[in-house]
């Protein structure tokens, strides 16, 4: 039996449009978690079904730190999302990491502090694994979608999800490279953790939008400096996903696995 997929899309910066989608049309719903972050596109690409959200709401007037991630992540389950892609705008911690590169993420570091990370917090315990945090078969489609329509990107990458809304200190920027991380957001922890506990597959296409504030002879980071560079390039977000939804199908995998002997109690 063929099972059916659904695509759930957590637009970051630069990635609220919707007039990607055939069919589109404005879907409001609230979790036992809250509201999430707007109002759900629904729509097709190529025949599959798809739902974009906006991470930090339709005008980007949520903090990191205030988006309500449990929310926003159980509202694409109950729509019966199989899949998420989430975008970011993120900083390179690297020289070859440049502004306009796409990052298929394969590993996090954890700077956060003030964010709920798990769906039981009550009578329950979810030791979930996380050893490997992005969805592989993912990130092995992004690439070869990227590859196929000629976009710069790097099929792997760890990304320091720090708090915010603030940026990095020189120092901290400096820590993070000897850290060994490859770019820097705000947005991926706790969103992968909860799709995990989700049972859903998720991969992040980070798009490095600037030099953070480690590199010598640049400008500091900024926002309007991020949001150029997300403008400049959310053409090619948009041909990104329409060259790799249609190749995602229903496989078996670990990401749907994980989350069925995780929990105790």
């Amino acid at each position: 039996m063929v099972k059916i997929i659904k695509i759930g899309i957590i637009g970051g910066s630069g990635l609220e449009d919707s007039r990607i989608l055939k069919g589109a049309k404005e879907v409001y719903l609230t979790t036992k978690f809250g509201n999430p972050s707007g109002g759900l596109t629904t729509g097709k690409i190529n025949d599959i079904e798809v739902v974009v959200i906006p991470r930090h709401g339709k005008r980007h007037t949520i903090n990191p730190t205030n988006i309500n991630y449990r929310a926003n992540i159980m509202a694409l389950k109950e729509q019966g999302c199989t899949h998420i892609i989430a975008t970011s705008a993120c900083g390179s911690l690297k020289e070859e990491v440049k502004p306009g590169d796409f990052i298929f993420c394969d590993q996090f570091i954890d700077r956060t502090t003030k964010r709920h990370q798990t769906f039981y917090d009550e009578n329950k315990v979810c030791h979930i694994p996380m050893a490997e945090p992005f969805c592989g078969k993912l990130r092995d489609l992004l690439g070869e979608a990227a590859s196929e329509i000629g976009l710069e990107y790097h099929k792997k990458g760890t990304v320091v999800t720090i708090e915010g809304p603030r940026f990095s200190t020189k120092a901290e920027s400096h820590m993070f490279r000897q850290w060994g991380a490859d770019v820097i957001n705000m947005s991926t922890v706790p969103e992968s953790v909860l799709a995990r506990e989700a049972g859903i597959c998720y991969a992040v296409v980070a798009m490095s939008t600037d030099y953070d504030v480690w590199k010598e002879h640049e400008d500091g980071v900024n926002i309007a400096m991020i949001l150029q560079v997300m403008k400049q390039n959310a053409e090619n977000v948009k041909k990104l996903l329409l060259a790799a939804i249609p190749k995602i199908n229903y496989e078996e995998c670990q990401c749907r696995e994980d989350i069925k002997s995780a929990v105790i109690g």
